[in-house]
């Protein structure tokens, strides 16, 4: 993706949210039947159709599939066989590396509307994960010109995992990829850059409790989930995170004409606007310009306060750095407003 990726943020908080009087829940198990492998198109047929304000139990398989698990050491008998099923059947894959399930059609989701995809749970579907790096990845390839592969194993519910003796990991599980279907002349497109459909945004803030806003391209949005991670740092410098799957519970609402450009973030702490390029300093100024957008629009501050405000009180992340698009997320605490 060579054209250059930009963040706008809009007035989303006075605006009515449409649901159903009774919401379900739905659930999404992780089949072949319901995985496209590597891309977003909005010609892939949906997997389920829901209400807004419905819920759905999503389970995704792990990135890249079951090799990197296998050639860290993971024991065919403890690998699930819905995660085999998957690499067996589903044989049509790319460019990306990421099993995405779904789509999730939502009813009412028109282009000119906005996703609100509030996160409520996440837990383990196995309990091990592999974090590697490959010969010319990550963001020091020279330094590593060869592979490395490492499985980490815990006890079912267990909240830390020991990395090595006396370096214990807490978990902060998150899945890398939530995207919306691209506009349909577009085509296929890629599940490895982030980018206006979200996708690839690997912003570790987005653990349960956090809500992801995303503009909606086609009929129904088509809500596709993957790339599950156990924790990773800001940046993800190998190329991974501590990659394993995942199944996550998930609240989806639309708001009806409130048109995003590119999509943004809230955690119950933070808001969070989301800067996305190949160019990291242009990353880093987009971010910045989209927080200064949100605060001038949605608190009422004038441009020179909100940028003043910006440099006292919002943090700058680098999100990821190693998916050809680069991502930096401006973050400030909601606990500075009255």
């Amino acid at each position: 993706m060579r054209r250059a990726l930009s963040v706008g943020l809009v007035l989303l908080a006075t605006t009515q949210t449409t649901w159903t009087q009774q919401p379900r829940t739905h659930e999404l198990a992780l089949t072949p039947e319901h995985v496209h492998w590597g891309y977003y198109d909005s010609r892939v047929p949906p997997a389920l159709q829901i209400a807004p304000g419905d819920r759905v139990r999503v389970e995704t398989m792990v990135a890249g599939g079951l090799q990197r698990l296998r050639l860290a050491g993971a024991r065919e008998s403890e690998i699930p066989e819905s995660l085999k099923a998957v690499e067996l059947r589903v044989t049509e894959r790319g460019p990306g590396a990421h099993p995405m399930t779904g789509p999730i059609f939502v009813e009412g989701a028109e282009p000119g509307d906005a996703l609100e995809v509030r996160i409520l749970a996440i837990e383990f579907l196995h309990p091990f994960g592999v974090i590697a790096f490959n010969p010319g990845g990550g963001v020091i390839p020279d330094d590593f010109p060869y592979a490395h592969f490492l499985l980490l194993r815990w006890q079912p519910g267990a909240d830390r995992v020991e990395f090595r003796p006396g370096v214990s990991l807490k978990f902060a599980p998150f899945f890398g990829s939530i995207g919306v279907a691209p506009p349909p002349l577009l085509g296929r497109i890629s599940s490895r850059p982030p980018g206006w459909h979200g996708g690839n945004l690997d912003n570790k803030d987005l653990v349960a409790g956090s809500t992801l806003y995303l503009p909606v391209h086609v009929r129904g949005a088509l809500l596709s989930i993957g790339d599950g991670h156990g924790m990773q740092g800001d940046g993800e410098v190998t190329g991974t995170a501590l990659e394993t799957s995942l199944r996550g519970t998930f609240e989806v609402r639309v708001r009806k004409g409130q048109r995003l450009r590119w999509p943004r973030a809230e955690t119950p702490t933070h808001y969070i606007s989301m800067g996305l390029h190949e160019d990291l300093d242009e990353a880093t100024r987009l971010a910045t310009r989209a927080m200064v957008e949100f605060l001038v629009a949605e608190k009422g501050l004038s441009r020179d306060d909100a940028y003043t405000l910006c440099s006292l009180a919002a943090d700058l992340h680098v999100t990821q750095a190693v998916d050809q698009t680069k991502g930096v997320h401006a973050m400030i605490a909601k606990s500075i407003f009255k």
